[in-house]
């Protein structure tokens, strides 16, 4: 981090040496708001959790965040560890409800964007290997007669717990997603139904196996940076700078999973997607994305949650990421 921090400050100091006056005034407020929201203090609040493994940490934040009352948690999870098992639920139920039903795992998080009529999951989700939810492959233009086919995230860890963040097409007639580790693919076509070859591109891609996985989107960090990709994914068009309650997941380079959740409540506003990506880039991580967020974040640890609800009510939520004990076979 403090290598990040000097290099960034000598990018300003650059800029600041060629301008003067208002522009310098202007600079100066940029880069505090860049701190306020890429720098905050974690406290350690393990203690407040009961039991949990050594390999798992609970952190907490209320420091303001460019000005507004700020409140966040994180768990870090060391992935190589073989007594842990991360693993996904799908269902119709409240948070606790997942939390109950899987014999009370040590981490429960909201996953991924769902219908909420239906309850059908709009992302991949993939339990044991095995695929039980597919990505919306393509969506209907307003405007004409075309479809988009949107490769839309997902974080997965594999069999050799190996974390991964990719854009991925999914195709029902395939065992694995079609994964794109570079870019996300922009397409468009005419079928209601496409197939890889709709999306009409020679990006690399490969079959991404995955033993657990949880789609949302968009991606907020590549390669350690900050980037987003909610117009590639053709995801909160328009509305990327709504503070709103938020869940994020991503990794470290040294194999840590970092489940994020963002409070919005009368006692914190939340946070646009811009401020959750600078939060992980801060963390850390080398991949992150975003799931679904709003009333629907939330996480339990141990049972006890740790965001709270802007309504006081926990709705029932499609699936489920999981942190559990590894059972004994």
């Amino acid at each position: 981090m403090e290598a990040g921090k000097s290099s960034f400050r000598t990018l300003i100091t650059a800029i600041l040496m060629r301008y003067t006056g208002r522009r310098i005034v202007a600079c100066l407020l940029l880069l505090n708001n860049f701190v306020a929201s890429a720098q905050v203090s974690w406290k350690s609040v393990d203690s407040l959790f009961g039991q949990l493994p050594s390999s798992i940490h609970v952190y907490r934040t209320e420091d303001r965040i460019n000005g507004r009352p700020f409140i966040a948690y994180y768990v870090s999870a060391e992935i190589r560890d073989k007594n842990l098992l991360f693993n996904v639920d799908t269902g119709r139920i409240s948070t606790e409800g997942y939390y109950l039903k899987n014999r009370k795992p040590f981490v429960v998080v909201n996953g991924s964007n769902f219908n909420p009529n239906t309850f059908e999951n709009l992302n991949v989700i993939i339990r044991n290997g095995r695929i039980v939810a597919q990505n919306i492959t393509a969506l209907k233009s307003i405007q004409s007669d075309y479809y988009y086919y949107p490769t839309r995230s997902a974080i997965g860890i594999s069999k050799n717990r190996k974390p991964d963040v990719a854009w991925l097409f999914t195709d029902m007639s395939r065992r694995w997603p079609y994964g794109f580790q570079q870019n996300p693919i922009v397409a468009r076509g005419k079928r209601s139904n496409p197939i890889l070859a709709d999306l009409n591109t020679l990006d690399n891609w490969d079959p991404w196996r995955m033993r657990t996985a949880i789609g949302g989107g968009p991606v907020l960090i590549q390669k350690g940076q900050v980037r987003i990709t909610n117009q590639e994914e053709q995801m909160f068009l328009g509305d990327k700078l709504e503070l709103s309650a938020r869940t994020a997941m991503g990794y470290t380079k040294d194999n840590r999973l970092i489940i994020l959740v963002i409070e919005k409540s009368k006692n914190a506003e939340g946070a646009t997607l811009t401020e959750t990506a600078q939060l992980l880039q801060s963390l850390s991580c080398v991949e992150a994305l975003n799931l679904d967020g709003g009333q629907n974040s939330c996480m339990l640890v141990n049972g006890k949650e740790t965001i709270q609800s802007s309504t006081g009510i926990r709705p029932e939520i499609a699936s489920v990421f999981m942190i559990e004990k590894k059972k004994i076979k």
